[in-house]
């Protein structure tokens, strides 16, 4: 596990001109679910093509940190982990265990995760600190709990794929939407 001092030194050393972007990349329900009750994400259709496999790819390929909600991390992580330990050529899953990863939590006191690190302070003020760090943009995949965070925090949005405003800096929003509609009274 790289120690925590060391990935926070490369996230700060990195170079660039331009401001870093937050984006943000949700799977969600036509009806604008991101999950079942109890977290399930099994409700998902999968038939991804050329295209959506480039815009994904282009998401990570444009950024160099992920940030995570605690709830998130651990199935995140874990998941991307063993998908390299199964299949090492799998270039995606590479990219998602190799970059660095920000885990936002008010509980943990250390890292669990390989090339992760926590952020415990004010959301508003840790986002801003990073944003402002030399880099390629900055990828936040979840949870939905953080995501309501970020929102909370002033993240307006306009349409999928379009800047918006997100308290002082401008950040990206795009949704997967799946042909899924999950009611609230599946809910009850």
């Amino acid at each position: 596990m790289e120690e925590p001092n060391e990935l926070l030194g490369s996230l700060t050393k990195r170079k660039s001109n331009a401001m870093r972007k937050v984006k943000l990349q949700i799977q969600m329900s036509i009806d604008g679910y991101v999950a079942r009750p109890n977290g399930e994400a099994d409700w998902m259709t999968w038939v991804p093509d050329d295209q959506f496999f480039q815009f994904i790819n282009s998401l990570i390929d444009s950024s160099d940190t992920i940030l995570l909600g605690r709830k998130m991390a651990d199935g995140f992580v874990s998941h991307w982990e063993n998908t390299v330990r199964n299949n090492p050529d799998h270039p995606f899953a590479k990219k998602m265990v190799d970059t660095p990863k920000v885990v936002f939590t008010k509980t943990l006191d250390k890292s669990t995760w390989n090339n992760t690190i926590l952020a415990k302070g004010d959301l508003a003020e840790e986002i801003a600190n990073l944003k402002n760090q030399d880099g390629k943009d900055i990828i936040v995949y979840g949870g939905a709990g953080f995501v309501s965070s970020l929102i909370n925090e002033g993240l307006r949005y306009t349409s999928s794929h379009e800047t918006i405003d997100f308290g002082n800096f401008n950040s990206n929003y795009n949704f997967r939407l799946h042909p899924v509609y999950i009611s609230y009274t599946y809910f009850k």
